[in-house]
């Protein structure tokens, strides 16, 4: 198998012309493409003397060369190491000593970020991406890579459960990813894909940035996330592909302009990251754009499920199925497949799933047995095959005997449309051992009392379901990766 730089280089060989890469200042075919790819692996192998297996760290917004840097440093068998340009000096200082990243690659935007770095890391090479590369040479870098086993990408995992860990992908990861999408969604040379999440995440260049490339088709990347934006530039562009979280989507519903907007290009809209409300998914499907959702993890490159075209309307609510090279399992406490409807810890198998967590291989051992990686995810699956989302496997509240997903009282409290978010957790009680309580956030200029909340779950879930409390919040606390910090809210509540 070549390296996934190879993708690029092929592409500008046999269709040299078509438009490999949009930006909003630039514009690339994949011959150009193909030459800004060799201009960086020239900078970072000739310049930075940067040899095989070495991490690059990445400190940047969503930009072109973020994506010609991961080729470049694919084509030289380094490691790339993306930062979230969200978290703090301290916390990304941990990720790069950890990584052992000597050089960083950042943007006049990140320069600040980069000058506190400093006086944590002692970097060899720095280089911005806001500056011109000045090429020693024009040659190619012949280096044996072994793509199935040689890292390509460390990402750090969002932390809820301490340090975060480095999952270690190979080319090999991502090429399976790739097919995988691919396969799933009909990804070709003819689509136009918009890439809202950040390629700092390994959503943004799994769905679906990687895959254009590998097809041949066109990526758009618009930058930092404007609603507006990210509307004029569907419409413009004739974006035929647009993935975003339940967040970014639902930004752009709310937009005035989303009730007008010329979406006739998108075939697909898709949800992953976090479950996606039904209100949202009926919104678009309202006004006739199709949504459907997926699941992926970092851990897995990271499509694991999706819901096709052909299931979107009539399985609202489900994840979908497994995508083609992955095999999954629902288990038990004891390792036991569960019986369909019941709820069982998703196991993952197949080609995607990462190489190790990096520089932890108790963490690894763990987390990957007899070939297949325990996810800490709980689902069901339903007599069709498809798969819904419970929860995660340390969020289970056991009340009195019986369990409680949090995520089955969230969803029934997000039914109600003057709440805007809510995180249900477990308190430690006395009687029962844990009980359920909520935070809610509510809509501008909307709210609900206590009782109404309590009243609307009563007739939606079982007595012992109920949350005990409802705590009013402005704003729940969120991790690096904007996920609800759930983690922030039991120390809270622990510390009372």
């Amino acid at each position: 198998m070549e390296p996934i730089s190879y993708w690029v280089h092929k592409r500008a060989f046999i269709t040299p012309n078509r438009v490999a890469l949009l930006s909003r200042d630039n514009k690339y075919t994949y011959k150009e493409l193909s030459k800004k790819v060799n201009e960086m692996q020239a900078l970072l192998h000739y310049q930075f003397q940067l040899q095989k297996g070495d991490r690059v760290a990445i400190l940047a917004h969503n930009r072109e060369e973020y994506l010609i840097t991961y080729f470049a440093i694919a084509q030289l068998g380094l490691v790339a190491v993306p930062l979230n340009i969200r978290l703090t000096a301290p916390e990304l200082a941990f990720q790069i000593q950890d990584s052992g990243a000597l050089t960083i690659l950042y943007e006049n935007e990140t320069k600040e970020l980069f000058k506190t770095l400093c006086s944590h890391v002692n970097f060899e090479n720095a280089y911005s991406f806001d500056d011109e590369i000045v090429a020693q040479n024009n040659l190619i870098a012949d280096v044996a890579i072994d793509v199935t086993n040689d890292p390509f990408v460390i990402c750090y995992t969002s932390g809820t459960t301490g340090r975060p860990k480095g999952a270690v992908l190979t080319q090999a990861n991502m090429f399976w990813n790739a097919l995988n999408n691919q396969y799933a969604i009909d990804i070709t040379s003819e689509d136009n894909v918009i890439v809202l999440l950040p390629l700092f995440h390994i959503g943004g260049i799994g769905l679906f940035a990687f895959p254009t490339i590998l097809t041949g088709g066109t990526v758009v990347i618009p930058g930092k996330f404007e609603p507006e934006h990210a509307i004029k530039t569907i419409e413009d562009h004739k974006i035929s592909i647009v993935m975003g979280v339940p967040t970014i989507l639902d930004a752009i519903r709310k937009h005035p302009l989303f009730e007008t907007a010329n979406f006739s290009s998108v075939r697909w809209f898709y949800s992953g990251g976090a479950p996606c409300p039904e209100e949202l998914i009926k919104a678009y499907i309202q006004r006739g754009f199709p949504l459907g959702q997926g699941m992926g993890m970092t851990e897995t490159s990271p499509t694991i499920f999706m819901l096709t075209k052909e299931d979107y309307k009539r399985k609202i609510g489900a994840i979908g199925k497994p995508v083609m090279f992955c095999d999954i399992s629902l288990v038990d406490g004891n390792g036991i497949p569960v019986e369909k409807g019941e709820i069982g810890e998703l196991l993952i198998k197949g080609p995607h799933v990462m190489k190790e967590y990096w520089g932890l291989p108790e963490r690894t051992k763990e987390a990957i047995r007899d070939g297949w990686f325990y996810s800490g995810d709980l689902m069901r699956q339903d007599e069709e095959g498809f798969i819904y989302v419970a929860g995660r496997k340390k969020d289970m509240i056991i009340s009195g005997g019986e369990n409680i997903y949090p995520l089955e009282v969230e969803q029934v409290l997000k039914e109600l449309p003057e709440i805007n978010e809510v995180a249900v957790i477990g308190r430690k009680d006395k009687k029962w051992g844990e009980v359920p309580i909520a935070f809610i956030s509510f809509n501008p200029k909307q709210f609900l009392s206590e009782e109404e909340m309590d009243l609307f779950c009563r007739t939606k879930l079982a007595k012992y379901k109920v949350p005990k409390k409802y705590t009013i919040i402005e704003d729940l606390p969120k991790n690096a990766t904007g996920k609800i910090d759930k983690k922030a809210l039991t120390n809270y509540v622990q510390s009372r």
